[in-house]
């Protein structure tokens, strides 16, 4: 496979964890949030200054994964107790102000000029290599959300999602389900972000912004929330629908807008919530 294309599959897989992690709270918790791209990016920040003060690379990975869980940690905190349009505003603003600090703090993040990382180096400098890694860390992320969902925690969170008034009646602490799924959902967003690093091995403002959130939002709900597999497709079609428009037109976020909007009202499950409706 060329390298290019082994670029766009790399990246496939790399926002398809990012779209999953999202998934866990908008398809399995009932919340909807839009701080995903802050604790992604902020992986990715941590990852590439950890390199380049000396930390082996996959300590590094590991850091920016920490740092992820304790910035889900602080924001679990803060929006547990929110749901509807409250916990979308509260994460909105809580991932504006990680954009801001990473905008502000040049000593640190560079500021608009972002950091450039050394990464790509040693046997990581092969795109095949890197892309096989990315596969295989990406069906292990998977896996793991697959036993999450099915848990009895999982269980629980799909329950917390229809009713939590009853589920609180019945003597669960739903807060604490619901702070552990962010935890847990930060986690995985924070190995797409550390993934990230070593793809592009750049950083800046842009990977923690909103629209970076949106992104993996908007991944989620074309693949489908509630599904595993949702994220992966989700990802596919709208990068592989960006790489295709933006080679004929500079209009082609609003065609990938346009074609969110057409899959939520016409699949409001998804493609493959649509796919498994056809199939029966």
């Amino acid at each position: 496979m060329p390298s290019y294309q082994l670029g766009i599959a790399s990246e496939i897989l790399i926002f398809s964890v990012l779209a999953m992690s999202v998934n866990l709270l908008a398809g399995y918790a009932g919340r909807t949030p839009l701080c995903h791209g802050a604790i992604f990016g902020t992986s990715t920040y941590v990852v590439i200054i950890a390199a380049a003060a000396g930390v082996p690379v996959w300590a590094a990975c590991l850091l920016g994964v920490a740092a992820a869980g304790g910035l889900s940690v602080v924001f679990g905190i803060i929006a547990v107790r929110t749901s509807g349009v409250y916990f979308l505003l509260l994460t909105l603003a809580l991932g504006l102000i990680i954009w801001g600090i990473c905008l502000r703090w040049t000593g640190v993040t560079g500021g608009e000029n972002g950091l450039r990382g050394d990464l790509r180096h040693g046997w990581l400098a092969d795109p095949r290599r890197l892309y096989w890694l990315i596969l295989g860390v990406g069906a292990v992320l998977t896996f793991a959300m697959w036993r999450l969902v099915r848990s009895p925690f999982g269980l629980t969170l799909r329950a917390i999602k229809d009713s939590p008034s009853r589920m609180a009646a019945l003597g669960h602490n739903v807060p604490a389900h619901l702070f552990a799924a962010f935890v847990a959902s930060g986690l995985f967003a924070g190995a797409a972000g550390a993934l990230y690093a070593l793809f592009n091995d750049f950083v800046s403002p842009t990977t923690v912004a909103l629209p970076q959130s949106v992104e993996g939002l908007l991944m989620a709900i074309v693949g489908g929330v509630g599904s595993i597999l949702g994220g992966l497709v989700g990802a596919f079609v709208l990068i592989a629908l960006e790489q295709f428009v933006s080679a004929y037109t500079e209009r082609w976020l609003s065609v990938l807008g346009l074609t969110a909007i057409a899959i939520m009202l016409f699949a409001p499950q998804g493609l493959l919530g649509l796919l498994k409706r056809k199939s029966t």
